[in-house]
């Protein structure tokens, strides 16, 4: 499949502020499941752009304003083309396939979004009691945390801890991907954060039309002993295919927030929109109708970024 992205940002601020300086991770990986065809970056105020790729192997573009400002947007295009990655089977792996599990000590273990008390640790073995290897754990996770919540927007935030996740029953895409992870890690089984986008309705189904607007989506890959990373989507209840564009992984959002930033200046408000169109014919430049502009706390600012 091929699909073109186009991600925008743009903040205005109540006043002019000073100095900026930003960092993106929009850019989708060129793998085994995905090709890169193109990607272009467009700032405005103009700025210089340095790329390297960080610790997990997500490519980062750093840029600064130094004039004073009143807005910055960025625009940044891809084109990739998808492929269906090979799906394994439960046959696939032996029955005792517990030595694989003692690699990727990072993914393992807690960390800033995913971190689990008794409740979520007995949760996830009671629900994972039957399975007789590595693959059926990651689908008995995968399958309850589906079951378990339910999906409602605005009920949580990125630092909301998992015990509140999994006690609420409810959240979003990021929230079924720290669940997820902190059900997986706390028995034993290594798993990662995923961020990118979802070609698909709001109901998680085929689009009706080529060109829609969609959010920032996260999944998780599970870590299969011989057989590599296995990409799951808990919120949709699927495995990861051809409609999933991957930009990077980490051990949870932390790792692959889209845009963190920082200025120097005082200002009340600042107005934040955010849009994310996808089609599957090139995207030459698309007319995009934002989310209703929110005014942001300093708090909601710090959330975002």
């Amino acid at each position: 499949m091929r699909l073109s992205i186009r991600y925008m940002t743009k903040y205005t601020y109540g006043v002019e502020v000073g100095e900026s300086q930003n960092a993106l991770r929009a850019c989708p990986l060129n793998n085994e499941h995905q090709r890169l065809l193109d990607y272009r970056l467009t700032i405005d105020p103009l700025s210089n752009v340095v790329s390297y790729t960080d610790y997990w192997g997500t490519r980062v573009d750093v840029f600064g304003i130094n004039e004073r400002h009143t807005r910055l947007t960025i625009f940044a295009d891809a084109d990739v083309e998808t492929f269906m990655p090979p799906q394994p089977s439960g046959s696939d792996l032996p029955s005792d396939d517990t030595t694989g599990l003692a690699n990727h000590y990072e993914y393992r273990t807690p960390s800033p979004h995913v971190r689990w008390g008794t409740e979520v640790h007995e949760w996830a073995r009671d629900i994972t009691a039957q399975a007789g290897n590595t693959y059926e754990v990651a689908t008995a996770i995968h399958d309850g945390v589906g079951s378990r919540l339910s999906y409602v927007p605005h009920t949580t935030v990125v630092g909301t801890p998992v015990s509140d996740i999994f006690a609420n029953k409810q959240g979003v895409c990021q929230d079924y991907a720290h669940l997820s992870l902190a059900a997986l890690r706390s028995i034993g089984v290594p798993a990662r954060y995923v961020s990118g986008y979802f070609y698909a309705s709001p109901s998680g189904e085929q689009p009706s039309s080529d060109e829609i607007e969609v959010e920032t989506h996260a999944w998780i890959e599970v870590a299969l002993p011989g057989l590599g990373w296995w990409g799951l989507d808990p919120t949709n209840q699927q495995v990861a295919g051809e409609r999933h564009v991957k930009i990077g992984h980490g051990r949870d959002y932390e790792d692959v927030t889209p845009l963190r930033g920082v200025y120097h200046g005082e200002t009340d408000s600042t107005e934040l929109r955010v849009g994310v169109v996808m089609s599957r014919s090139d995207l030459a430049s698309p007319v995009i109708e934002p989310r209703p502009a929110a005014v942001l706390t300093q708090q909601q600012q710090q959330q975002q970024q």
